[in-house]
């Protein structure tokens, strides 16, 4: 989907870090984040950074409204850094055959 022709000019990668000392803070972060309209992509890891957030706006206004209103009420965040979206430089259109 060419989500700018559809006007979301700002993408944003989010990686967020869990506070895991509470058993089920994974489950309830997972599901919580599912529910946000606004994140399209959800990828999780091993490592420092546990999860990812392909997150999708109309504007830097918006982002900002999504950000405060919806990601920084996600349960057992103990860290996210943002990154935000200039160019895709190489896509991944055919196998590398």
């Amino acid at each position: 989907i060419d989500w700018r022709a559809l006007g979301y000019a700002v993408e944003v990668s989010l990686r967020i870090t869990l506070d895991k000392t509470y058993p089920r803070a994974f489950d309830e972060f997972l599901t919580a984040a599912r529910e946000v309209p606004e994140v399209i992509e959800i990828q999780t890891f091993l490592g420092r950074v546990d999860a990812r957030l392909k997150v999708i706006a109309r504007d830097l206004a918006e982002y900002q409204r999504v950000y405060r209103d919806r990601i920084l009420l996600l349960p057992h965040i103990a860290d996210i850094e943002a990154l935000m979206h200039i160019a895709d430089i190489k896509r991944g259109e055919a196998l590398p055959l």
